[in-house]
């Protein structure tokens, strides 16, 4: 099912129950353009999040995060979350819902070996594996996925076309719990269970960082957000991510300055200020020290 609009769910005769229907029975993606849009209360089936313009906040388990250009977010079955669009700026979004049994059958496929598929080439009991619901950056080969989802979309609508799209499309998310369980590995503990707690808990420092580093959070925040303690924040984050909380927020800034230097004409001042450095000196310094070009240089040569 392919659809261009996002549901008002503040409309008095919204079928919400209709509507949550559709997912149990459909793989449905929504491709929208959208503005000062809302969902309070969804509980969803295994589902991938973008936009493509703009910003969206989730909140996801206590926490609020914002997906923007560039990044994904996996949402696993049964999660309740909210979605929330708060601009009047027209945000471009896409959102693909797995009905199920494609899911079950399509990590069947992916995760079991040949000979296995031969003995048993149906999934009886439709077992998922579990995502980390963190923010991830979304890589060349996922995006020419992407444009090829939203071409056939747009000049087929959905059909057995788009279906095999969505195959490939879960096929790479297997990728990204793959790369999450190697950063797991690299957690400073014994234990597994402790491995894996240690890491969701660095993934909610991570993904507050790329939500609010307009806002220039310090290191006492982030830790209280993530249950860590500063000297663990920092010693298991380096360990994980190979940067410093210090560091990857720099990164973080001058990836959103990158995005607006090609992007937009906005001014360096306003550049500035918008990806939360202190003053357009600091803000040169960093991007020349990362990118090897002053940002007016940058944009010339990407125009």
């Amino acid at each position: 099912m392919y659809l261009t609009s996002l549901p008002d769910h503040s409309n008095p005769n919204f079928d919400e129950d209709l509507h949550f229907k559709r997912f149990k029975a459909h793989n449905v993606v929504f491709n929208t353009l959208s503005s000062y849009s809302f969902c309070d209360d969804h509980v969803g089936c295994l589902s991938f999040k973008t936009v493509l313009k703009g910003e969206e906040w989730y909140g996801v388990n206590h926490r609020r995060l914002a997906i923007r250009p560039g990044q994904f977010l996996i949402l696993n079955d049964e999660q309740n979350y909210s979605c929330k669009i708060d601009t009047h700026d027209k945000v471009r979004g896409l959102s693909v819902f797995f009905q199920k049994d494609f899911a079950a059958q399509v990590f069947e496929d992916t995760l079991k070996t040949e000979t296995d598929l031969l003995d048993n080439p149906f999934y009886p009991n439709n077992k998922q594996p579990e995502f980390f619901q963190t923010l991830n950056d979304i890589d060349p080969e996922l995006q020419l996925q992407l444009v090829a989802l939203i071409s056939h979309l747009e000049d087929n609508g959905y059909d057995g076309g788009a279906e095999e799209h969505l195959f490939f499309l879960l096929r790479h998310l297997i990728g990204t719990l793959k790369s999450d369980n190697k950063k797991i590995a690299e957690v400073a503990a014994i234990k597994p269970s402790s491995k894996i707690e240690i890491y969701r808990r660095l993934c909610i420092a991570k993904d507050f960082l790329h939500s609010t580093f307009m806002e220039k959070p310090d290191l006492k925040l982030l830790g209280s957000m993530a249950c860590l303690s500063v000297p663990q924040l920092i010693r298991q984050f380096k360990s994980v991510f190979k940067v410093t909380p210090h560091q990857y927020l720099i990164a973080v800034k001058l990836k959103h300055a990158v995005h607006l230097l090609k992007n937009t004409k906005k001014p360096i001042h306003e550049i500035t200020w918008a990806c939360g450095f202190e003053n357009e000196s600091a803000f040169c310094r960093a991007f020349k020290s990362a990118y090897g070009f002053q940002p007016l240089i940058f944009r010339k040569a990407h125009i």
